[in-house]
C-alpha cells in the first residue's frame, strides 16, 4: 500500500498526520517506510535531521541507479519504522516520481509519503499514483477554493480543525464531493507534542483516536 498525505496549502499539518500514519501502522505492527519529499519528517518525528544524501538524490541520479540505492538511504526511526529523508532541493521530475511510486508499490512494506503543501510536478505525480491519496485541509474557505483546482484527484480528505471555524466536516464533503475519512481536532496538546520533538515517542490521544479509524483501513 502507497499513502499520500498533501495538501494545497501551507500549514494544513500534512506533515504532522503522514508521521502520526506512519507511527500508527507501525504501532500495530506493520512494517512501515516514510517518504519525505517535503523536509521536516525527522523533525515531526524526534530524531536527528540526516546530513546524508536522500530522496531528492535518489530522484536526481536518474534511471542508471543500483536496485537498493533507495533502500540504502533508510533511516531508522523506530520498531518496524524506517524513514528516507528528503536530501537536496527535489528536482521537478514527475517521471521520476512515477517510479519512485512505482518501486514502493512494490517495496512489500507500507509506505507513507509526505508530499508536503506545495503542490509539484513530482509530489503530484507521487499523489496520483498512491494507492490511498490523502489531501489534508483545514476548514478554511481558501483552501477549499485552491482545492477544487487541485492538480491531483484525492481519494479523501484528512480535515485538520481550527476554533471558531464556520465551514465543517459536511460543508468539505459537499463542497468537494470527497469524505472526510478523519477529522483531527485542535488541541494544544499536538501542537505541543511537535514543537517539543515527542510525536515520535508517544502520540497525543486526540490524534491517536482521529486516525485510528483510518489507518485501520490502511492496514485491513
Amino acid at each position: 500500500m502507497l499513502v499520500a498525505c498533501w495538501s494545497v496549502k501551507g500549514g494544513s499539518g500534512t506533515t504532522v498526520v503522514a508521521a502520526a500514519t506512519g507511527l500508527l501502522l507501525a504501532a500495530s505492527g506493520h512494517d512501515v517506510l516514510v517518504v519525505d519529499l517535503a523536509g521536516d519528517i525527522p523533525a515531526a518525528l524526534g530524531i536527528p535531521q540526516p546530513g546524508g544524501p536522500g530522496v531528492a538524490d535518489w530522484l536526481a541520479a536518474g534511471r542508471d541507479v543500483e536496485g537498493d540505492a533507495l533502500a540504502r538511504l533508510e533511516v531508522e526511526a523506530g520498531p518496524h519504522l524506517a524513514v528516507v529523508p528528503a536530501g537536496r532541493h527535489l528536482p521537478d521530475e514527475p517521471a521520476r516520481a512515477e517510479q519512485l511510486a512505482e518501486a514502493l508499490a512494490a517495496d512489500g512494506r507500507v509506505s507513507v509519503v509526505d508530499c508536503g503543501s506545495a503542490p509539484t510536478n513530482t509530489s503530484m505525480a507521487v499523489a496520483s499514483a498512491a494507492g490511498l491519496s490523502l489531501l489534508v485541509l483545514r476548514p478554511c474557505y481558501l483552501a477549499l477554493r485552491r482545492a477544487l483546482q487541485a492538480p491531483a484527484d484525492p481519494s479523501a480528505v484528512v480535515l485538520v480543525g481550527e476554533p471558531q471555524r464556520s465551514l465543517g466536516k459536511s460543508d468539505v464533503e459537499d463542497v468537494l464531493g470527497l469524505e472526510v475519512r478523519a477529522a483531527v481536532p485542535w488541541r494544544p496538546a499536538i501542537a505541543t507534542a511537535v514543537d517539543a520533538g515527542l510525536l515520535g515517542r508517544r502520540l497525543p490521544s486526540p490524534l491517536e483516536r482521529a486516525l485510528r479509524g483510518l489507518v485501520e483501513t490502511v492496514a485491513a
